[in-house]
């Protein structure tokens, strides 16, 4: 026996009355007569070749053993449907289908985390692709096309095809193992560090290829994982920096040591949003940077104020096709870190750390 193909219509009546528990309240819901409810049941079961109720010997219709297999497939189709109504609507209204972003391993996970949850509640219909790289890896993501806004370290200070806007900072700490040479030197006289073995951690980039910074170390091991340069640290294999937020743990369980080395005494990671300058960011793109720019604020500026999900509007901003904000505002120039730039990476070119 062949088998029809039902009707979205049809399928929307038949779920309709599985919902209302009746043809009458299916047929007040849809504002059609009973008797337009019943002939469009009637007409998918001859589609299918099933009853789908059991409508003598009961007040209320009941589903069939064939009707309880239909109704799931009904619910699957209608909620496609749905999606795919948003999404259209969505994109109508100017919003993104789909928003790929990349961002440095420096940064919080946890806090990323936070403003991703949100970001799924604000927008829905919005599908993220999400890549984590090291230092120049972010920039040249986004430089290929890769990725259409990226949260970089300012290892790229300049690009001709990039926008920058400044975000906030990172706290870099050079540190040791407790049993390390140099973590049992008090103080540590200039230059010593450079005799010991520095941990230092490097990137994939063709962007940036062969350009150190902040590497003091005669001798280094290259690594081109964060994760695995913390492990080697704990190990006591050699001294290097790492995030404070990443290893203030260890710093408060006595597993790594803070070195007070006299070249490094306080360095600052800034954080920068990054898009083509052909491809500004959306409405998604533009509420995603300002909650970053709220969740990484400059060390000792003052916090900033979250963007509601949804709408965004602000002073001076003309809001965009469905209220959401459009690129422009993003054009207006980058505020700098607040406090003193002593001691702080001024834009110097480098992938190694």
């Amino acid at each position: 026996m062949d088998v029809g193909r039902p009707t979205l219509d049809h399928l929307a009546v038949f779920l309709a009355i599985v919902e209302e528990g009746s043809f009458s309240a299916a047929a007040r819901r849809l504002g059609r007569s009973v008797s337009v409810v019943s002939y469009a049941i009637t007409t998918l079961e001859a589609q299918l070749g099933v009853t789908l109720f059991a409508r003598e010997g009961s007040r209320r219709p009941e589903l069939t053993e064939a009707g309880r297999t239909v109704v799931g497939h009904a619910r699957g189709i209608s909620g496609e449907v749905d999606a795919l109504v948003s999404g259209i609507r969505a994109l109508n209204q100017g919003l993104e289908g789909e928003l790929t972003f990349v961002v440095d391993v420096m940064i919080a996970q946890d806090r990323l985390a936070e403003i991703l949850r949100e970001f799924q509640s604000a927008f829905p219909t919005v599908d993220l692709r999400l890549h984590v790289e090291s230092l120049g890896a972010v920039a040249e993501l986004v430089v290929n096309g890769g990725a259409q806004i990226g949260l970089a370290g300012q290892v790229v200070s300049d690009h001709p095809d990039l926008h920058l806007r400044v975000l906030g900072e990172i706290e870099l700490v050079p540190v040791a193992a407790p049993n390390h040479p140099l973590a049992q030197l008090a103080p540590i006289g200039p230059g010593v560090a450079r005799r010991y073995r520095q941990l230092v951690l490097t990137d994939r980039s063709a962007l940036t290829e062969g350009e150190d910074f902040a590497v003091f170390g005669s001798r280094s091991w290259r690594l081109g994982d964060l994760g695995a340069k913390h492990a080697l640290l704990r190990e006591g294999i050699g001294w290097g920096s790492m995030p404070h937020h990443m290893i203030a743990r260890d710093l408060a369980k006595g597993r790594l040591v803070r070195l007070d080395i006299p070249e490094w005494r306080h360095t600052i990671y800034t954080l920068r949003a990054i898009w083509r300058r052909d491809a500004p960011p959306g409405p998604a793109g533009c509420w995603l940077i300002d909650m970053l720019s709220a969740a990484f604020a400059p060390i000792g500026a003052p916090a900033a104020t979250r963007p509601a999900p949804g709408p965004i509007t602000a002073p001076g901003v003309q809001p965009g096709p469905g209220g959401h904000r459009t690129a422009v505002d993003l054009e207006a120039p980058a505020v700098a870190s607040a406090g003193s730039t002593r001691g702080r990476w001024h834009d110097q070119p480098g992938t190694r750390v």
